[in-house]
């Protein structure tokens, strides 16, 4: 299999498309301060057109419909999450609006508050999927099953009262100078 990465900056904005086969291309936006608001409006423009599909097919079978939201609606919005993970409270509200519409496309579920959709779906909050996402990311990053090291990151704290716990992790400060 082969992989092209390109790489366009312009201005303070890099605009990163990994190339990974004819029909499959993968495009990533940073700014130069870091912020995701860029990719979450992406995000949301791209599951926005997945949704309108969704929207206007015939079947409205709750199983049908979650599988089609589960295959090409969240990949979009969980692609690379624990790096561009949204902090804003905006972007967030912006991302679970999608999962929202979703849940208001089943019969029967429009009446309900978002919380009872989402449970008799059996989903969870797009912020508690990326809180689990990055609470495994860092299980891996401590196990060393990651390609990161952990000392890069992290430092175990000399601190004794862990209450019971054998470490306690301290995180090193991150600063914007990547260069």
């Amino acid at each position: 299999m082969w992989c092209y990465t390109l790489v366009v900056v312009t201005g303070n904005l890099v605009t990163i498309w990994v190339i990974l086969s004819l029909n499959q291309c993968l495009k990533k936006e940073i700014c130069s301060n870091l912020k995701p608001v860029r990719q979450c409006q992406h995000a949301y423009a791209m599951v926005s057109k997945a949704l309108g599909l969704i929207a206007r097919t015939h079947y409205k079978n709750q199983d049908i419909l979650l599988k089609l939201y589960k295959t090409v609606v969240r990949p979009h919005l969980e692609y690379s999450i624990s790096v561009w993970s949204p902090y804003y409270e905006k972007d967030k509200i912006l991302l679970d609006g999608v999962q929202h519409r979703f849940t208001r496309l089943i019969p029967g579920f429009k009446q309900l508050t978002y919380m009872e959709q989402l449970r008799r779906l059996w989903l969870w909050t797009l912020e508690e999927r990326r809180n689990r996402a990055d609470l495994q990311e860092f299980f891996w990053i401590f196990r060393g099953q990651s390609l990161m090291s952990f000392t890069d990151l992290f430092t175990i704290s000399t601190v004794t009262n862990t209450r019971g716990h054998s470490a306690k992790i301290t995180k090193h400060r991150c600063h914007l100078d990547l260069l």
